[in-house]
Protein backbone atom coordinates (compact mmCIF):
# COMPACT_ATOMS: atom_id res chain seq x y z
CA UNK A 1 0.00 0.00 0.00
CA UNK A 2 2.98 2.76 0.57
CA UNK A 3 4.75 1.82 -2.38
CA UNK A 4 1.23 2.30 -4.26
CA UNK A 5 1.41 5.83 -2.36
CA UNK A 6 4.10 6.83 -3.77
CA UNK A 7 3.98 5.82 -7.16
CA UNK A 8 0.50 7.60 -7.15
CA UNK A 9 1.48 11.10 -6.23
CA UNK A 10 4.92 10.65 -8.74
CA UNK A 11 7.38 10.34 -5.85
CA UNK A 12 9.19 7.66 -8.53
CA UNK A 13 9.30 11.00 -11.15
CA UNK A 14 11.29 12.65 -8.13
CA UNK A 15 14.84 13.56 -8.96
CA UNK A 16 17.02 11.20 -7.07
CA UNK A 17 20.82 12.71 -7.43
CA UNK A 18 20.08 13.91 -3.15
CA UNK A 19 18.38 10.83 -2.10
CA UNK A 20 19.81 9.55 1.19
CA UNK A 21 21.58 12.82 1.65
CA UNK A 22 21.50 13.75 5.32
CA UNK A 23 21.01 17.67 6.82
CA UNK A 24 21.59 18.43 10.49
CA UNK A 25 19.00 20.79 10.11
CA UNK A 26 15.95 22.01 7.89
CA UNK A 27 14.00 24.74 8.89
CA UNK A 28 11.06 26.11 7.20
CA UNK A 29 9.44 29.29 9.11
CA UNK A 30 9.22 28.25 12.50
CA UNK A 31 9.33 24.40 11.93
CA UNK A 32 12.82 22.85 13.08
CA UNK A 33 13.39 19.39 11.37
CA UNK A 34 16.94 17.57 13.03
CA UNK A 35 18.85 14.65 11.51
CA UNK A 36 17.24 15.00 8.35
CA UNK A 37 17.49 12.49 5.69
CA UNK A 38 15.82 13.66 2.10
CA UNK A 39 14.26 10.78 0.71
CA UNK A 40 13.63 12.20 -3.15
CA UNK A 41 12.48 16.11 -3.94
CA UNK A 42 10.63 17.65 -7.17
CA UNK A 43 10.53 21.00 -8.66
CA UNK A 44 7.90 21.92 -5.12
CA UNK A 45 8.63 19.61 -2.39
CA UNK A 46 11.55 17.61 -1.03
CA UNK A 47 10.67 14.90 0.75
CA UNK A 48 12.56 13.27 3.84
CA UNK A 49 12.75 11.62 7.02
CA UNK A 50 13.43 13.39 10.58
CA UNK A 51 14.45 12.74 13.85
CA UNK A 52 13.92 14.98 17.00
CA UNK A 53 14.90 12.74 19.84
CA UNK A 54 12.49 11.06 21.98
CA UNK A 55 8.95 9.92 20.26
CA UNK A 56 9.38 13.21 17.76
CA UNK A 57 10.31 11.31 14.36
CA UNK A 58 8.90 10.59 10.99
CA UNK A 59 7.96 11.57 7.04
CA UNK A 60 7.42 15.22 6.23
CA UNK A 61 7.37 17.18 3.53
CA UNK A 62 7.97 21.17 2.68
CA UNK A 63 7.81 23.24 0.04
CA UNK A 64 10.99 24.46 -1.60
CA UNK A 65 9.45 27.91 -2.02
CA UNK A 66 9.38 27.97 1.97
CA UNK A 67 13.14 27.00 2.27
CA UNK A 68 16.23 29.75 2.72
CA UNK A 69 18.08 31.01 -0.29
CA UNK A 70 20.76 28.16 -0.10
CA UNK A 71 18.97 25.43 0.38
CA UNK A 72 16.38 26.82 -3.07
CA UNK A 73 19.57 26.77 -4.59
CA UNK A 74 20.68 23.28 -3.53
CA UNK A 75 17.74 21.75 -4.73
CA UNK A 76 17.44 23.88 -7.81
CA UNK A 77 14.05 25.68 -7.07
CA UNK A 78 12.53 27.40 -10.15
CA UNK A 79 9.56 29.45 -9.68
CA UNK A 80 8.12 28.82 -13.28
CA UNK A 81 8.77 25.57 -13.27
CA UNK A 82 7.37 24.90 -9.20
CA UNK A 83 4.16 26.49 -10.69
CA UNK A 84 3.78 24.17 -14.00
CA UNK A 85 4.69 21.33 -11.62
CA UNK A 86 2.00 22.30 -8.82
CA UNK A 87 -0.37 22.20 -11.50
CA UNK A 88 -0.19 19.37 -12.60
CA UNK A 89 0.73 17.46 -9.11
CA UNK A 90 -2.46 19.19 -7.97
CA UNK A 91 -4.82 17.35 -10.71
CA UNK A 92 -2.92 13.76 -10.26
CA UNK A 93 -3.16 14.13 -6.32
CA UNK A 94 -6.59 15.07 -6.78
CA UNK A 95 -7.48 11.67 -8.82
CA UNK A 96 -5.88 9.54 -6.85
CA UNK A 97 -7.35 10.54 -3.63
CA UNK A 98 -10.52 10.32 -5.54
CA UNK A 99 -9.75 6.91 -6.26
CA UNK A 100 -9.16 5.94 -2.68
CA UNK A 101 -12.01 7.46 -1.32
CA UNK A 102 -14.61 5.57 -3.67
CA UNK A 103 -13.25 2.84 -2.79
CA UNK A 104 -15.62 0.14 0.03
CA UNK A 105 -14.16 0.64 3.27
CA UNK A 106 -12.05 -2.35 4.67
CA UNK A 107 -13.64 -4.12 7.90
CA UNK A 108 -11.64 -6.37 9.50
CA UNK A 109 -13.33 -10.11 10.78
CA UNK A 110 -16.80 -10.18 12.00
CA UNK A 111 -16.63 -10.24 15.59
CA UNK A 112 -19.98 -8.34 16.40
CA UNK A 113 -20.46 -11.60 18.54
CA UNK A 114 -17.91 -10.31 20.55
CA UNK A 115 -18.18 -6.59 20.92
CA UNK A 116 -20.39 -3.84 20.35
CA UNK A 117 -21.44 -2.94 16.89
CA UNK A 118 -20.03 1.09 17.80
CA UNK A 119 -16.77 -0.55 18.70
CA UNK A 120 -16.20 -1.65 15.06
CA UNK A 121 -17.13 1.40 13.49
CA UNK A 122 -14.42 4.02 12.52
CA UNK A 123 -16.56 6.88 11.24
CA UNK A 124 -15.89 9.66 12.65
CA UNK A 125 -17.12 13.59 12.77
CA UNK A 126 -15.10 15.92 11.88
CA UNK A 127 -16.40 19.60 12.80
CA UNK A 128 -14.89 22.84 11.19
CA UNK A 129 -15.43 25.57 14.16
CA UNK A 130 -13.33 25.28 16.61
CA UNK A 131 -15.44 27.45 19.00
CA UNK A 132 -18.36 25.00 18.96
CA UNK A 133 -15.38 22.16 19.68
CA UNK A 134 -14.09 23.98 22.51
CA UNK A 135 -17.55 24.41 24.12
CA UNK A 136 -18.35 21.14 23.66
CA UNK A 137 -15.00 19.66 24.97
CA UNK A 138 -15.45 21.99 28.25
CA UNK A 139 -19.12 20.50 28.34
CA UNK A 140 -17.79 16.71 27.87
CA UNK A 141 -14.27 17.57 29.76
CA UNK A 142 -12.78 16.56 26.27
CA UNK A 143 -9.31 17.56 24.95
CA UNK A 144 -9.51 19.43 21.01
CA UNK A 145 -7.52 18.02 18.21
CA UNK A 146 -6.80 20.45 15.42
CA UNK A 147 -6.33 18.44 11.44
CA UNK A 148 -4.46 21.15 9.76
CA UNK A 149 -4.42 19.04 6.20
CA UNK A 150 -4.24 19.49 2.49
CA UNK A 151 -6.59 16.89 2.37
CA UNK A 152 -7.09 16.12 -1.67
CA UNK A 153 -3.15 16.91 -2.46
CA UNK A 154 -0.50 16.35 0.57
CA UNK A 155 0.68 12.85 0.33
CA UNK A 156 1.52 12.72 3.85
CA UNK A 157 -1.64 13.93 5.08
CA UNK A 158 -3.49 11.66 2.68
CA UNK A 159 -1.15 8.69 4.12
CA UNK A 160 -1.86 9.57 7.96
CA UNK A 161 -5.29 10.30 7.36
CA UNK A 162 -5.22 6.21 6.03
CA UNK A 163 -2.90 4.75 8.16
CA UNK A 164 -4.16 6.63 11.70
CA UNK A 165 -7.15 8.88 11.88
CA UNK A 166 -9.20 6.35 9.55
CA UNK A 167 -8.44 3.44 11.81
CA UNK A 168 -10.51 1.36 14.40
CA UNK A 169 -8.02 1.91 17.32
CA UNK A 170 -7.93 5.66 16.51
CA UNK A 171 -11.48 6.37 16.04
CA UNK A 172 -12.12 4.21 19.56
CA UNK A 173 -9.77 7.00 21.38
CA UNK A 174 -11.24 9.58 19.94
CA UNK A 175 -15.04 8.94 20.73
CA UNK A 176 -13.35 8.38 24.40
CA UNK A 177 -10.88 11.83 24.68
CA UNK A 178 -11.71 14.22 21.69
CA UNK A 179 -13.29 17.06 19.95
CA UNK A 180 -12.21 16.80 16.41
CA UNK A 181 -11.76 19.91 14.32
CA UNK A 182 -10.34 20.01 10.59
CA UNK A 183 -8.85 22.93 9.18
CA UNK A 184 -8.37 22.17 5.55
CA UNK A 185 -6.41 23.65 2.43
CA UNK A 186 -8.02 22.41 -0.25
CA UNK A 187 -6.68 23.09 -4.24
CA UNK A 188 -9.57 21.13 -6.32
CA UNK A 189 -12.27 20.50 -3.36
CA UNK A 190 -14.61 23.78 -3.22
CA UNK A 191 -14.85 25.43 0.05
CA UNK A 192 -16.26 28.40 1.12
CA UNK A 193 -14.61 31.87 1.49
CA UNK A 194 -16.04 32.15 4.88
CA UNK A 195 -14.34 28.88 5.86
CA UNK A 196 -11.11 29.72 3.80
CA UNK A 197 -10.55 32.93 6.08
CA UNK A 198 -10.97 31.33 9.18
CA UNK A 199 -8.65 28.38 8.38
CA UNK A 200 -6.05 30.93 7.25
CA UNK A 201 -6.71 32.73 10.63
CA UNK A 202 -6.09 29.76 12.72
CA UNK A 203 -2.90 28.55 10.67
CA UNK A 204 -1.60 32.47 11.58
CA UNK A 205 -2.62 32.07 15.09
CA UNK A 206 -1.13 28.80 15.71
CA UNK A 207 2.16 29.38 13.51
CA UNK A 208 1.36 26.45 11.17
CA UNK A 209 3.69 26.30 8.24
CA UNK A 210 3.48 23.09 6.71
CA UNK A 211 1.14 19.62 6.07
CA UNK A 212 0.14 17.83 8.45
CA UNK A 213 0.09 19.39 11.60
CA UNK A 214 -1.80 17.91 14.52
CA UNK A 215 -2.26 20.18 17.72
CA UNK A 216 -3.56 19.19 20.66
CA UNK A 217 -5.92 21.98 22.83
CA UNK A 218 -7.02 21.76 26.48
CA UNK A 219 -10.71 22.85 26.63
CA UNK A 220 -9.81 26.18 27.47
CA UNK A 221 -8.05 26.49 24.16
CA UNK A 222 -4.23 26.24 25.33
CA UNK A 223 -1.80 24.18 23.00
CA UNK A 224 -0.47 20.87 24.88
CA UNK A 225 1.42 19.66 22.33
CA UNK A 226 1.66 19.52 18.32
CA UNK A 227 3.05 16.53 15.93
CA UNK A 228 4.27 18.24 12.46
CA UNK A 229 4.25 15.72 9.63
CA UNK A 230 3.53 11.90 8.92
CA UNK A 231 5.04 10.04 12.40
CA UNK A 232 6.41 6.18 12.06
CA UNK A 233 4.41 3.84 14.40
CA UNK A 234 1.09 4.01 13.19
CA UNK A 235 -2.55 4.93 15.64
CA UNK A 236 -0.94 3.47 18.97
CA UNK A 237 2.39 5.88 18.40
CA UNK A 238 -0.04 8.67 17.83
CA UNK A 239 -2.25 7.68 20.74
CA UNK A 240 0.45 7.77 23.26
CA UNK A 241 1.94 10.82 21.71
CA UNK A 242 -1.42 12.51 22.48
CA UNK A 243 -1.60 11.01 25.80
CA UNK A 244 1.71 12.52 26.72
CA UNK A 245 1.18 15.73 25.65
CA UNK A 246 -2.46 15.54 27.74
CA UNK A 247 0.18 14.48 30.95
CA UNK A 248 2.18 18.39 30.84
Amino acid sequence: MRLGIFIAFGLLAAMSAWADEKLPLLKTGSDVYSNVTVLSFTATDVFFTYNNGRNDKGMANVKLRDLGPELQKHFHYNEAKANVAEQKQTAANAKYYSSITDQPAVRPPDESREQPVAAQDSRLSWGTDLPVALNQARSDNKMVLLDFTGSDWCPWCIKFDHDVLSTYEFASYAKNKLELVQLDFPRTKPQSADLKQANAELAKRFNVNGYPTYVLLNPSGDELGRQVGCAEGGPAAFIAKLDGFAKR
